[in-house]
């Protein structure tokens, strides 16, 4: 599927110097005992000296392929690609030397200090010692890791990581800049001053930047965006190109006091393009222009207000990507109102964590009632993490309560447990099973067996469309079915309570939206969640949340609640992301919680 190229090329962009030019670009992988795979099918775009030019894409779209035999680590199949007017092929080490790459997961030696990586990525570039020190001192203080050279890679938060990869990456003064999904992981306040670093490059310096992103909202402030699909470029163009694509098509749909959000979202998913929880309210993009066709779809009972919305480059991105066909189970669609139940699930009071003499979590008391979304959120660092694993019974409690299901972790952890579902951050099933094995394998971890095994088997090919992929192996399913088959593994013994850290980290958007439509009906079944996210936007589908900095509790409360400590002249209609930053950076007067208890 192809649309028709945007024509800002045209445009003054034209002036810019092509720092990255693609043509006709095919690659074709071969693995043994395996069909090729067609990853890119004829690719042609440019980059410009100056600018920031964006790729997105479901998974397996093309991106990392892409940006690999820009560095001049893969040969294409067919085609050519040139970077800063050398052949990425013939002249790939000289490419090497010019350009500053930062994969997705960047090698960074855990063993090292800040310093010592630095060093050690000057040695393999190739920098002279005579100006490595005042580079040195430049990158650390535009990524304000000065403080911590002597810190090991290792002990470094999630967002500090990235800025020392990108500082590695800057080590030689690059004339280009490829970036594979630099923020994937990485909490809000990281992400825009990573942001802030990446365009100090290209206003001081004038270097091109290719960048792939997992999240939409980062496309809005690209110079230029490519959309890509199972190989194919389906359109690029400036932001602004994209918003017309959906002009009159966009509409939000704000729910009364008596109604849900995430009730009104299930009417409408499937009779509409896309429907997503936004700030309280429920934005969708319709199939046509206008937004009557939505009207006849929300009971009048709800006496929910429908009110066209300006386009963001997300919904023009929903509508550009054909979409797959659901393997929700109608049982999951059927959804019936929670009743309300107030049972406790899960319940700390003064909860702490030290190591050695750092105290990484301090005295957190809250509760999660049963049927309840509940949201972890706060910067690298924060010690959601660390209170995410106590609760799990992963990791022991310092001092302070911990109970779930109303058992006492510190003295009945293993009953605990038999209520539990865990999905883990990283994919960890046994990626050399196949989905059958894996299945089996943690159905009788979970005492099933015989009958109920199967039928809790047959369950999850249903619920999670694994039937035909049961024979493959873990480790060689699609990202999103990786995701499912986690999920289906944590929810085959039928937990009451569901913990998920940070599950959506690295899936693309098409599959986000799946996992929480799937989440929202396990949760109207009465599954309680908790869950860890750094994607704000998913924020919005908890019933209510924890915001926690420096091991301590920021602010405990519900969306509207959460957004309303951000509110002001200047913004009177917050994000949830909004308040977070406002929350971390401490510009929220009076940001501390009474908490329960």
């Amino acid at each position: 599927m192809k649309t028709k190229t945007s024509q800002f090329l045209a445009d003054s962009s034209r002036t810019s110097d092509v720092v990255l030019q693609a043509s006709e670009l095919e690659k074709e992988f071969r693995p043994p005992k395996a069909r090729p795979v067609q990853a890119l099918k004829g690719i042609s775009l440019d980059v410009f000296q100056g600018q920031v030019t964006g790729l997105v894409g479901a998974d397996g779209a093309g991106k990392t392929t892409l940006i690999r035999i820009a560095a001049g680590l893969l040969e294409p199949s067919s085609g050519s690609v040139s970077v800063l007017g050398l052949d990425c092929v013939r002249d790939s080490l000289e490419i090497q030397s010019l350009v500053g790459y930062m994969p997705q997961k960047f090698g960074l030696y855990q063993d090292l200090t800040v310093h010592e990586n630095l060093e050690l990525y000057a040695d393999l570039q190739g920098v002279s010692r005579s100006i490595r020190q005042e580079r040195y001192q430049r990158l650390l203080n535009m990524t304000g890791l000065q403080p911590f050279t002597k810190l090991l890679a290792g002990n470094l938060s999630g967002g500090m990581k990235q800025k020392l990869g990108l500082a590695c990456s800057l080590v030689k003064s690059p004339r280009m800049l490829l970036l594979d999904e630099p923020t994937v992981g990485v909490d809000p306040v990281s992400r825009r001053e990573l942001w802030k670093l990446v365009y100090e490059l290209v206003n001081k310096e004038g270097i091109g930047v290719l960048l792939s992103t997992a999240y939409l909202d980062e496309a809005e402030r690209c110079d230029q965006v490519v959309v890509l699909h199972e190989g194919e470029k389906l359109d690029q163009g400036t932001p602004s190109h994209f918003h017309q694509l959906v002009r009159d098509r966009v509409a939000v749909v704000t729910p009364t006091p008596e109604s849900r959000p995430r009730h009104i979202q299930h009417m409408l998913t499937g009779h509409v393009l896309d429907a997503t929880i936004r700030s309280g309210k429920v934005r969708i993009v319709t199939r046509e222009q206008g937004a009557h066709p939505v009207e006849g779809l929300v009971p009048d009972t709800l006496k929910a207000r429908i009110e066209k919305a300006e386009p963001t480059f997300e919904d023009a991105f929903m509508s550009l990507i054909p979409r797959r066909e659901s393997s929700l189970h109608e049982s999951a669609k059927q959804l019936v109102q929670n009743s309300g139940d107030h049972e406790v699930m899960v319940r700390t009071r003064q909860l702490s964590k030290v190591f050695g003499e750092f105290e990484a979590v301090k005295k957190l008391s809250f509760d999660v009632h049963h049927g309840e979304i509940f949201g972890l959120l706060g910067p690298n660092g924060a010690g959601k993490s660390t209170t995410f694993r106590m609760l799990c019974g992963l990791s022991s409690v310092s001092s302070g309560e911990v109970s779930v299901a109303g058992k006492d972790l510190g003295h009945s952890r293993a009953r605990a447990r038999a209520h539990m579902g865990y999905m883990a951050q990283q994919f960890s099933l046994y990626t050399q099973l196949s989905v059958f094995e894996n299945l089996r394998f943690f159905g009788r971890v979970y005492g099933l067996s015989g009958q109920r095994l199967k039928k809790r088997i047959n369950w999850a090919y249903d619920e999670f469309g694994l039937g035909p992929w049961k024979d493959r192996a873990a480790g060689g399913l699609p990202g999103g079915y990786k995701q499912r088959l986690a999920m289906a593994a944590a929810l085959l013994h039928e937990p009451g309570i569901l913990f998920l850290d940070e599950p959506t980290s690295g899936v693309d958007p098409l599959a986000r939206r799946e996992f929480w439509l799937r989440i929202n009906g396990f949760a109207e079944q009465g599954v309680t969640v908790v869950v860890t996210t750094h994607f704000m936007e998913e924020s919005e589908y908890c019933d209510r949340m924890l915001i926690m900095s420096q091991g301590a509790a920021l602010a405990l409360g519900t969306p509207d609640e959460i957004r309303s400590l951000a509110k002001s002249e200047d913004n009177p209609e917050p994000t949830i992301e909004d308040a977070f930053i406002a929350l971390a950076l401490g510009d929220v007067p009076g940001h501390g919680v009474e908490q329960e208890g």
